[in-house]
């Protein structure tokens, strides 16, 4: 195996095997549509264009010369008329004037061709910064082959990160050759030559188990020098870049620099007061938000492996190196793991066998029995070490409980530790796969989405009007600075995107995150949230997931002559000593752990387990068994078996027993003799929901050491005498039919997809109420066809497939459809357009392969079906990554208990009662005055620490730590309740409603904001500094009022919009404006009447000198106005405020319901009068009584219109997304 190194991996990046490889990406980047493997979608090669030659030099150098020539040379002079020299010197005096202001406009017109050039040359620069494609276009070309100083453009598979230019570099092979390799994201991919293409190192993971068994390790200096080269150390190096270089990252985000620009516009306009404390708001949330990742950085930095030393079998003799120093195809002893020691990596377990907390990975927290190679036969098959593979491999940060030493003496080493073979290293191991998720997978909860800009692009179409009116109407006094204009008409442009949409868009996710991990549920993928608002598809494992692990055996069936079913302490020998002894169980020093079944049946027949896998009788009756052999229970297979042996009486002779269990339908095919009511008794059993598992017993009779060895499993599971059946009645969650029925009653199609007998299955969901109609089961028919059948089998129904749609609705009518893993492989060969039209329909998935429930997953996705898969994170990994939302429930996880809130008053109420005691101690000898300056003291005391309290629970920590994360799914909950899933749901809805209501808000802001900006403008309203810095006060703190919104606790029977873009959202936000434009023109109008007659042309605030501009005159028409503006912005949040059915209401949702009537009260004093202190500081004037009137009844009358428009466009297009299910 050690030769593979160099190899190129043909499948997916570490080797996995689970990858579609039929994409290629040739040289030069032509991509076909297949991707390169899970992390990558395609490379492509590039060289550096020099600079002066690139495309962020090279055209813009012309446009520069172009604009200085025309501006200085040709425009810039003085501009006469042609004539006859006589003429000259009169027409030049007459028109003298006329000439000075042409040379002005051509100076400023030259001036702003000049600034436009540059700012076009800036935004290329930064649009380099922002996307690699732009930055490859325009300053490399393509390479067809690797070579020095080419780079390569990587692009990752959505969620896996941002694309990246990397360089490619090269070593030299022994054999003279150079390699060519590039590292993405901690994973090197070297150059194939035959298919033109890089492809991820390939790992030794899917090398046939008798390699492995026959390896000798690195016998080698060439073949550790070899293996170094190729795969590197076992280093999980993450670097915490400085603080400096992560703000300059986010500051150099799109929508940043845009606010950055903005800012600078509104100093040049004059804005001060307004523009820093934007720019202060802005700076002190990039900052927070570099801290948080710098702190996210350290912990993730703990997360690697600390090395350590440990024995490795290298040149043919035991040595101890370090762990970071492990190379695939390294023998390594692993012992019990001390000092917080973590299995350094993947590796198959050669000899030895163990036991594995796997927690750390997959949050199961039932310890695993890992097996070695030295217990098969067959070594002739390739190692699926994601699939059955699982139980020889040790996966990189686990722990091992506890270690079994080999024992053949072929090869011990000196500590006595578990012999395995070295397959994944570093960043490619299992532990490495999480933290590259949580490293590059799990991207910011980003406000820069296509949403985002398309609805920027819907509001810059407003702006763009605006801003044209404003340059049209401007630029018909021809001594206006056009420069000045120019710049006016930008800053309409900037008003379009508040300062804080970014913050906004950023809080209400991290809102959520900082719920959700106050309830144990903890998220790699914070994107992921608005995803759980969408979710039209509950999917949901059965064991363990919706039913308990407390199980109950109800007794032993089909060996009584009715059928029936008798107590366990009735049970005969044989059944006994199967239940006793066909086990994976093992004892730790911490008690018995394994799988709950099995420890259910082992504690019902009363019998116990030694730590050398001996199970002794408590009953003196029977005879104690000794493990022998075990063979390990295996999905596909659907069976385990065991060959133990017992002592005969009054000798040393040890008889051999093989004990087999399984499904009833794997287990019959086994039976000498089956029983004839074998099939009745456990259908009978199964569809009362019981679970049902057969028994099977063989007698072997005398075995030498050397037959026991070569026996195989083939030989244990054939000719059995039936043991009876075990009953096993699996109790549902306490909370589980409740949350199922508030997912039905909330729009929600809910499924069940489990690996369980189909009977059993459908008995679960009617008993949960996933259906209250009858279920039929897609069955098997002779002649290889398959019908519906009824779970009592009464009802029988053809298989129409001609008329796919028709016989589904037909059958839908009456029925709930469930259909087995068979079924599923029966219409993937034989009919793909029927499934793809029945899976959106069943309500019951059995008999499902891990593999089934992923493909069931991903053809609901590509049915266009948003899914949440809710399961335990170990069989079900595969369908948790690829659902939109994946749950996984560490079941029984250890968490540490918070106190309640009555403890902690109790606790506090206790500790106040002992302050109190003391105080009245100390005051005893006190004045008057000084208790009173001691009250004083701890009054202030106390409201300190409520202070850092709250800072404390601002900055609380969402970071994912690998204990809390699981590579299962990117929602990980620390309880084992469903009821997780109604919170991810819960907290989804509420983030994407408060989105979209931010987003509806915004847009009539900007809307009104265009409209007094271009229309007002030009008649010569304008703010004051004051004025417009107190109203980005209020927006600020209503939108932050908005994000904190909680949501209700019960799911609402409708699901809200999935996006912005939608019938009602478009047109209640034209009509509401209407409404808005409407009350702005008509009491501007009214205003400008009464205002004083204008004298002479208007005087815009670009015309004013530097002493004008220092002063601000208010008049009628600028205080209505901005009195309109602030009543127009509480009216927005008001009316679009929609708390029922998503979240807490505006009356429960106190800060913002205090907020805007704040706001109300103030627009009510100043358009009153009645407090003259405050129309002093807002610079309003004092309105004639008659005036006042018409305003405020104008203002209640536009909220009122607002409010009427909003809800009959929400009667006639609807604001959800669907009725609830009947």
């Amino acid at each position: 195996m050690t030769d593979a190194a160099g190899a190129v991996n043909q499948k997916g990046p570490a080797g996995d095997n689970n990858t579609d490889c039929k994409g290629q990406t040739l040289a030069g980047g032509a991509k076909e549509a297949a991707r390169l493997d899970d992390l990558v979608q395609y490379v492509s090669l590039h060289v550096r264009i020099p600079t002066p030659l690139s495309g962020v030099v090279l055209p813009f150098v012309p446009l520069y010369l172009a604009a200085f020539y025309l501006w200085i040379h040709v425009y810039g002079g003085e501009v006469t008329t042609p004539s006859d020299n006589n003429n000259t010197e009169v027409i030049s005096e007459a028109n003298g004037t006329s000439t000075d202001a042409a040379t002005t406009v051509w100076n400023d017109v030259g001036f702003i061709g000049v600034v436009a050039i540059a700012f076009l040359h800036i935004l290329t620069l930064l649009f380099c910064y922002w996307s690699v494609h732009v930055l490859a276009f325009l300053t490399c070309r393509r390479a067809k082959l690797p070579g020095a100083n080419v780079l390569a453009k990587v692009v990752p598979t959505a969620n896996n990160g941002n694309s990246k230019i990397v360089p490619v570099r090269s070593t030299k092979l022994d054999d003279g050759s150079t390699q060519y390799f590039l590292v993405f994201q901690k994973t090197k991919y070297v150059w194939n030559e035959d298919r033109k293409t890089f492809r991820a190192v390939e790992f030794p993971v899917n090398g046939l188990l008798s390699s492995y068994s026959a390896s000798r390790g690195l016998e080698t200096e060439e073949a550790i020098k070899r293996a170094t080269n190729t795969y590197g150390n076992n280093e999980m190096d993450m670097v915490v870049p400085e603080f400096h270089e992560l703000f300059i990252e986010r500051a150099t985000a799109p929508f940043f620099v845009f606010q950055v620009f903005s800012v600078g516009l509104w100093c040049m306009d004059d804005y001060w007061y307004y523009s820093l404390f934007t720019l202060f708001m802005l700076i002190a949330f990039e900052c927070t938000i570099v801290k948080q990742q710098l702190r996210n950085m350290s912990e993730i930095r703990k997360m690697g492996n600390k090395p350590y030393l440990i024995y490795a079998f290298r040149q043919n003799k035991w040595r101890q190196i370090g762990s970071d120093e492990l190379l695939p195809g390294d023998l390594v002893s692993v012992t019990r793991s001390q000092n917080d020691n973590i299995v350094p990596c993947d590796l198959v377990i050669l000899r030895g066998s163990c036991i594995v907390d796997e927690s750390m990975l997959t949050g199961e927290s039932v310890p695993q029995m890992k097996e070695s190679l030295e217990s098969l036969d067959n070594l002739d098959t390739e190692l699926d070490a994601e699939g059955d593979g699982k139980l020889f491999v040790l996966f990189g940060g686990t722990k091992v409980v506890q270690h079994t030493a080999p024992t053949k003496e072929s090869l011990r080493a000196p500590d006595g530790g578990c012999i395995g073979y070295v397959i994944r290293t570093g960043f490619n191991t299992s532990q490495g796969k999480l933290l590259r998720t949580i490293l590059f997978g799990a991207n910011r909860a980003t406000e820069n989405n296509v949403e985002t800009f398309a609805f920027i692009a819907f509001l810059m179409v407003f702006a763009v009007a605006a801003a044209s009116y404003v340059w049209v109407k401007g630029s018909e006094d021809p001594e206006r600075n056009r420069y000045k204009l120019f710049l006016e008409c930008t800053l309409i442009l900037t008003a379009i995107i508040p300062p804080d949409l970014p913050i906004e868009l950023t809080l209400a996710v991290n809102t959520s995150l900082i719920q959700l991990t106050k309830l144990f549920v903890f998220c790699t993928e914070p994107f992921r949230i608005p995803f759980a608002g969408k979710v039209q598809i509950c999917c949901f494992d059965k064991t363990g997931t919706l039913t308990t692990d407390n199980l109950m055996v109800e007794g032993i069936a089909g060996l009584a002559p009715n059928g029936s079913c008798v107590p366990i302490e009735e049970a005969e020998a044989n059944t006994v000593q199967v239940l006793a002894c066909c086990h994976s169980l093992a004892l730790l020093d911490d008690g018995l752990v394994g799988d709950p079944l099995e420890k259910a049946t082992l504690a019902a027949v009363d019998w116990n387990l030694t730590k050398m896998d001996s199970v002794i009788p408590k009953r003196p009756q029977l005879k104690p068994l000794k493990i022998v052999q075990r063979y390990h229970f295996s999905s596909a297979l659907k069976r385990m078996s065991v060959l133990a042996g017992y002592l005969m009486p009054y000798s040393n002779e040890v008889k051999h027993i093989g004990a087999v269990k399984g499904a009833p339908e794997v287990i019959q095919k086994m039976l000498r003799e089956v029983p004839a009511d074998y099939e009745r008794v456990y259908l009978e059993y199964a569809r009362r929901g019981a679970r049902v598992l057969a028994l099977g017993i063989k007698e072997f009779g005398t075995l030498s050491n050397q037959k026991v060895r070569e026996l195989k499993r083939e030989e244990v599971e054939c000719d059995l005498t039936f043991a009876g059946f075990v009953i096993i009645s699996c109790p549902m969650k306490p909370d589980s039919k409740a949350v199922i029925k508030e997912l039905i009653q909330s729009s929600h199609k809910v499924v069940m997809i489990t690996g369980d007998n189909p009977l059993t299955a459908c008995h679960v969901a009617r008993e949960l109420r996933f259906t209250r109609k009858k279920l039929l089961i897609l069955t098997p028919s002779p002649g290889d066809t398959f019908k519906w059948v009824s779970v009592d089998g009464d009802q029988k129904y053809e298989l129409e497939r001609k008329n796919s749609k028709r016989s589904i609705s037909m059958l839908l009518a009456t029925h709930d459809l469930c259909i087995t893993g068979e079924g599923l492989q029966y219409l993937q060969l034989n009919d793909h357009q029927y499934l793809r039209q029945l899976l959106p329909q069943v309500t019951v998935c059995a008999r499902f392969a891990p593999k089934q429930k992923e493909f069931v997953i991903t053809q609901l996705k590509q049915l266009g079906y948003c899914t949440l898969m809710c399961g335990d994170g170990t069989n079900d990994v595969g369908a948790l990554k690829h659902a939109n939302v994946g749950v996984s429930l560490l079941t029984s996880a250890p968490v540490k208990r918070k106190r309640t809130e009555e403890e902690q008053q109790q606790a506090a109420a206790s500790a106040a009662a002992q302050a109190a005691a003391a105080a009245n101690n100390a005051n005893q000898q006190l004045t008057p005055r000084e208790r009173a300056l001691r009250r004083r003291q701890e009054h202030i005391n106390q409201t300190q620490a409520r202070l850092q309290s709250a800072l404390r629970d601002m900055e609380e920590q969402t970071m994912v730590k690998l204990g809390d994360a699981s590579i299962a799914a990117p929602f990980t909950s620390k309880s084992s309740s469903i009821m997780c899933v109604n919170h991810i749901i819960k907290q989804g809805r509420c983030t994407l409603v408060t989105t979209l209501q931010m987003f509806k808000i915004l847009a009539l802001n900007a809307l009104i904001q265009a409209y007094c900006q271009s229309v007002l403008y030009i008649d010569g309203v304008k703010f004051s500094d004051t004025q417009a810095t107190m109203q980005g006060i209020f927006i600020a703190a209503c939108f932050l009022f908005i994000t904190r919104a909680k949501p209700l606790k019960t799911l609402s029977k409708v699901a809200p919009l999935p996006n912005i873009f939608n019938f009602y959202t478009i047109s209640t936000i034209l009509s509401q404006f209407a409404v808005h434009f409407g009350t702005l023109y008509y009491l501007t109008s009214r205003a400008t009447e009464l205002a004083p007659p204008r004298v002479g042309k208007v005087k815009l605030y670009i015309d004013m000198d530097a002493d004008e501009k220092t002063k601000y005159e208010p008049n009628i028409v600028s205080s209505t106005v901005y009195i309109i503006c602030i009543s127009l912005q509480v009216a927005t949040i008001a009316v679009n405020y929609k708390g029922h059915p998503f979240m807490e209401s505006l009356r429960s949702n106190r800060m913002l319901m205090y907020a805007i009537g704040a706001s109300a009260a103030l627009v009510l004093l100043l358009s009153t009068g009645l407090a003259p202190e405050l129309t002093e500081f807002f610079e309003i004037i004092d309105f004639p009584t008659d005036f006042r009137k018409i305003l405020l009844g104008v203002l209640v009358l536009d909220i009122l219109g607002a409010f009427a428009l909003d809800r009959i466009c929400s009667f006639l297009f609807g604001e959800t997304r669907r009725t609830a299910k009947s």
